[in-house]
């Protein structure tokens, strides 16, 4: 049973970060529409930084998220609320990183990284079943965002 959208997602600036600014709280599909708001207007800028400085935003988003899903799991009572999406932008993003530009790499790592978030191949299944928390939140999405980066890179070597 989904569970009903918080209305403190509106009033708590951490619990609206959570919830990819609002994105979250659509009434279908809230992961996808928050990897859809993880491109627009988002992925359009940081497509824009090098290697480097692409990575340490990842791990620092990647931080941030751990902190930011775990409070409000806590504050909601409930371990992973289908509406805290921090965790698709940040996956979306590894999907992302490296990747050249345009419309076309773009989808590609969208359709990916939903695939792997939704089909969880083990070990993300493994890992979104035992562990908890904040981190356990990001993680299976951490995970889903690697794996579609290892396909995506592997397509543009491969065939494009």
């Amino acid at each position: 049973m989904a569970h009903p959208v918080p209305r403190s997602i509106w009033r708590n600036p951490i619990h609206f970060l959570a919830f990819g600014l609002g994105s979250g709280a659509a009434p279908k599909a809230p992961g996808t529409f928050g990897t859809l708001a993880a491109i627009i207007p988002f992925f359009f800028v940081l497509q824009h930084l090098n290697a480097q400085q692409y990575l340490l935003m990842l791990v620092v988003t990647s931080l941030i998220g751990i902190f930011l899903c775990h409070k409000t799991a806590k504050d909601l009572g409930v371990h992973d609320h289908s509406g805290i999406v921090w965790d698709e932008f940040v996956g979306f993003w590894i999907t992302m990183w490296l990747a050249p530009t345009g419309w076309l790499y773009i989808l590609l790592g969208f359709v990916l990284f939903r695939l792997f978030d939704i089909l969880k191949p083990w070990p993300i299944s493994w890992l979104d079943k035992h562990v908890h928390g904040g981190f356990g939140i990001m993680i299976d999405d951490i995970l889903a965002g690697v794996m579609s980066f290892v396909v995506l890179q592997a397509l543009i070597y491969f065939v494009f």
